[in-house]
């Protein structure tokens, strides 16, 4: 039994393996690739498209029925033909867009000006082959290009044309390598040789079959006819080549075709679409509107070189990415509902829904077209949320239980509701945990490698979402609305010995949405904050600070699956993306070719599952997707460069410059006119976010932030010469060369080259004439000076003698000075010695009365009378009064003669007085000069005031020594 389980599991990977080696080189025929729709409403112009080619530039041309529509990745334009003719054929080379329809064929090209313009070359057709009907068909070769209507073959070389007139109706000519061939009703496939078309022998049976296609498939060349099926032309014989498509082509119409990877060829159909086979015949994959076409009509096909196949619709134009690393499968009729979970296991792929399980054939190589039949398992009614793949056994987690799941049988081995997650437990691999609505189960593996329920744990009833089981054994739980838990189990798995819940008290950022899971062997929580860790030594959640830095915007991830090695799929809130943590301290995270996954997936049901390391199975909301990481053609092609697609003067009213920046000469703004807008897009076309980053030379600093804009004003530039650079980053990662666009902005009038030329001739004018003024000015100044000089002298010589008299006279002054000063010390000393000689009298005088004869007897009053006299006639000597009036009037400056003129009835005594008072001698000094007592002193003072009018608050002796 055992034996033959590995064998069978080693025929299943040996399978995957050649199925995914040939997935990422080949065309997927499971599920359909990506199919982007342009519609009218889209780009603007008619429903039909006849034709579709691409430029040299990268740009995108349609025939469209109201003109030529061009795309650039961004920008749709319509180019209307002369008589706004359908656009039946389309055709470029190096330079030009050759179109044709109705009467007309010429180019489109840009002029000297930038201006995309229509050149019409009907005026070169010779009169005698006139074009009178439509041009299907337009081929660059070399030098020359060939037009072709149902009725001629107009080449156009060297600026002529000639005609080659097939002289019987014939389809559509086809170019296959450097051989044109087409067919003549009724007669065969014909070749053009030297202008001339020449019957090949042996096709004459392909008759009125309508050939439609011709390609060149390997060595062989492949005819479509339109209801004959396919024929292969080898070795000069036609023969029918029996395919899968036979039955397709001739019910539905083969209408076109071209080649796809060198060894697959797309059919476009009248009726249902697109098919592709390959070099066997074999049908890889079929794309028509419940696919995601717009209509089943196909008008023209065209391959560009990125393997986007182009389809002309006969309403709107759609883009089919056949080399994406994506391929999806939609529930379009509503067969199964919502997908939460999807797997493949025995070659069948499982499908839970909310109605159900559902199964359909897996095939076991991907090299050819499956249409799944999906059919419903009995008694799997109900939602089931989980399928997962353990030891070769696949489990059904539901609403009703959990299921074994056998070739589209269901084995019930639990009725316990709601198995929202199963894996095995870490610390005993014959034992499984599941989460359900009502607590945990635990699963054991009997001796015969069978599953059994071997209770629900008791103790713990809390609804568990997420589980994981940490390195000693603890259970880690996630509950939806409430936390996280701890669990710790029993010896014997019964019983959950200790349960501890951790909230936002704990340190968690809240208790909704936090869920739990394993990341490169560590235990992480995630949460709408960021992820978080639990530290065993506080007891408490914090940041996971590292890991958040290194995730970015997805460090808010509600989810982590496990991808191949140490990669793993992060889900944030509908946004998906893949992080490789292969490089310690490094994270790189592809987020951006997952970007059409955004918003399809089922929030917080999240399922991703991998068949191999290089292939998973993306469970979506009406579908699943199938991703190969190693089929991404991004990944090797080479990007455009990006286009400048239009400048336009944006000042007042806007108005187009150019509409390239291939022009033969730099455009030149008026400095009135100095706003302009530059817009621009990359040709890039495949699904994936373009960002663009632009630089002004000249203007800017440093180059702008990444914006997904696509084009730029600048106004009010200053004049010169700019550079303007724009480069674009595709999927956050791969950048472009630099597109470089030059152009100027002229100086204003006053800075122009006649401005400066008159600004020079005014300098040289102004220096000459200021040079002149300047000498003139000089000599007149240097006259000026030598006056001034002169004058100063003069001024000098003067002042000095003014100083000389100042200081003749300072010495006069000082001599004064020193004079009065001398007077009224010698005044004073005066004064001081007729006082002292008073009041020596005084003392004389109070002596002699104390005198005694030889007797001893007191003298007779005769005697002192005698001496008495004599001590009077000294006190009263006017001679004192003489010597003290001159020296006052010497140095108080005719102080009487003032005073008296002032008080004319002033005495001679009261001028006694007022000269002691002004000296401002005490009252006792003043009694002993007048020989008077002190009170006397006092009358005389009181009697003066009188007679000098005095007011009773004005002071004598000040008074006195102002006069």
């Amino acid at each position: 039994m055992q034996c033959t389980l590995r064998r069978f599991c080693f025929l299943i990977l040996f399978f995957q393996l050649v199925y995914t080696s040939g997935f990422a080189t080949n065309i997927n025929g499971i599920g359909v690739p990506f199919v982007e729709n342009y519609s009218k409403l889209t780009y603007q112009a008619g429903n039909q498209n006849w034709s579709v080619a691409k430029g040299k530039n990268g740009v995108m041309y349609y025939g469209n029925s109201e003109g030529l529509l061009s795309f650039d990745g961004r920008y749709w334009q319509l180019f209307k033909m002369p008589n706004n003719v359908i656009v039946r054929s389309v055709a470029t080379d190096q330079n030009k867009v050759y179109t044709g329809g109705f009467g007309e064929f010429g180019y489109w090209t840009y002029n000297a000006e930038g201006k995309f313009g229509y050149t019409s070359l009907i005026s070169l057709i010779p009169k005698n082959n006139p074009l009178n009907g439509e041009v299907w068909k337009i081929y660059v070769d070399a030098d020359k290009v060939i037009f072709q209507s149902f009725d001629c073959i107009y080449i156009y070389q060297k600026g002529r044309i000639t005609v080659v007139n097939a002289k019987e109706p014939y389809l559509f000519l086809f170019k296959v390598g450097n051989r044109y061939f087409a067919q003549k009703l009724a007669n065969g496939l014909y070749e053009l040789k030297d202008h001339a078309l020449e019957l090949i022998k042996g096709t004459e049976e392909i008759g009125q079959s309508g050939v439609l296609s011709v390609l060149a498939f390997g060595a062989k060349i492949i005819i479509g006819t339109a209801k004959n099926g396919l024929f292969v032309y080898e070795n000069n014989e036609v023969k029918p080549w029996k395919t899968q498509a036979d039955d397709f082509l001739k019910t539905y119409q083969l209408n076109n075709g071209t080649v796809l990877f060198d060894k697959y060829v797309a059919y476009g159909t009248i009726l249902n679409g697109i098919i592709i086979i390959d070099e066997q015949g074999n049908v890889i994959q079929r794309i028509n509107k419940s696919s995601g076409l717009q209509n089943n009509t196909v008008l023209s096909l065209y391959t560009d070189e990125y393997q986007n196949l182009w389809a002309g619709l006969d309403n709107g134009i759609d883009r089919i990415e056949l080399n994406s690393s994506l391929y999806f499968y939609f529930d379009k009729a509503g067969q199964f509902g919502t997908v939460y979970s999807s797997i493949i296991h025995q070659n069948k792929i499982y499908i839970g829904t909310n109605q159900g399980l559902f199964y359909s054939p897996w095939p076991v190589s991907g090299n050819s077209f499956h249409n799944f039949d999906f059919k419903f398992i009995p008694n799997s009614q109900g939602q089931v949320w989980d399928l997962s793949l353990i030891d070769g056994k696949l489990f059904s987690g539901s609403n009703e239980g959990t299921f074994l799941v056998n070739n589209g049988s269901l084995q019930k081995i639990s009725s316990i509701n709601g198995g929202w997650v199963i894996k095995k437990l870490n610390s005993n691999p014959n034992y499984l945990i599941q989460g359900n609505y009502t607590g945990i189960a635990i699963y054991r593996k009997d001796a015969a490698g069978n599953w059994q329920l071997l209770n629900q744990l008791k103790g713990f009833g809390e609804p568990s979402r997420y589980i994981e089981q940490d390195a000693r054994g603890q259970l880690w739980v996630s509950h939806a609305y409430k936390g996280i838990y701890k669990v710790t189990l029993s010896a014997d798995l019964l019983l959950a010995t200790t349960v501890t819940y951790f909230d936002a008290k704990k340190g968690l950022p809240s208790s909704y949405n936090v869920n739990v899971f394993s990341l490169e062997g560590k235990i992480v929580f995630s949460s709408d904050k960021g992820f978080y860790v639990y530290d065993d030594i506080s007891d408490r959640f914090k940041p996971y600070v590292e890991l958040n830095a290194l995730l970015g915007s997805f460090a808010s991830s509600n989810k982590i699956i496990t991808a191949e090695g140490k990669r793993y799929w992060l889900v944030n809130h509908g946004k998906v993306a893949l992080a490789n943590f292969s490089v310690p301290g490094k994270v790189s995270i592809d987020s951006v070719q997952f970007n059409m996954l955004n918003g399809h997936m089922v929030q917080y049901y999240e399922n991703i599952n991998r068949i191999n390391p290089w292939l998973y199975l993306i469970s979506v909301d009406d579908g699943f997707v199938l991703y190969n990481e190693s089929n991404d053609s991004s990944k090797k092609a080479l990007l455009p460069k990006v286009l400048i697609r239009k400048i336009e003067n944006a000042t007042d009213k806007i108005t187009t410059i150019a509409e390239t920046d291939s022009l033969a000469s730099t455009i030149v703004l008026p400095h009135s006119q100095n706003n302009i807008r530059i817009s621009y897009a990359l040709p890039y076309f495949q699904k994936g976010n373009v960002m663009y980053q632009y630089f002004l030379e000249g203007y800017s600093g440093d180059w702008s932030e990444w914006s997904i804009q696509t084009q730029k004003d600048f106004t009010n530039l200053p004049y010169g010469t700019y550079k303007f650079m724009v480069r674009a980053q595709v999927k956050g990662s791969l950048i472009t060369k630099i597109t470089v666009f030059t152009f100027k902005v002229s100086p204003p009038w006053y800075a122009s080259m006649w401005a400066w030329l008159i600004y020079l001739l005014v300098g040289i004018i102004a220096i000459l004439r200021f040079r002149k003024l300047y000498f003139r000015k000089l000599t007149k100044h240097q006259f000026e000076i030598q006056e001034q000089l002169q004058k100063e002298q003069e001024e000098f010589r003067r002042q000095e003698a003014l100083a000389n008299e100042r200081k003749i006279a300072q010495l006069q002054k000082e001599q004064l000075e020193a004079d009065l000063a001398s007077k009224k010390r010698e005044m004073a000393n005066t004064t001081m010695n007729i006082v002292y000689k008073n009041e020596l009298l005084e003392k004389i005088r109070d002596e002699i009365h104390n005198l005694t004869d030889t007797s001893g007897n007191l003298l007779s009053y005769d005697q002192l009378k005698k001496i008495q006299k004599v001590i009077d006639e000294g006190m009263n000597d006017e001679r004192d009064w003489n010597v003290f009036e001159n020296s006052f009037n010497e140095a108080q400056g005719n102080f009487f003669k003032k005073l008296k003129s002032a008080h004319p009835h002033l005495v001679p005594n009261d001028l006694k007085l007022c000269a002691y008072l002004r000296m401002n001698m005490s009252s006792k000094e003043m009694a002993s000069l007048l020989n008077i007592t002190v009170r006397g002193v006092e009358i005389r003072r009181y009697r003066l005031r009188k007679k000098l009018n005095l007011p009773h608050d004005k002071n004598l002796a000040e008074y006195l020594m102002e006069q």
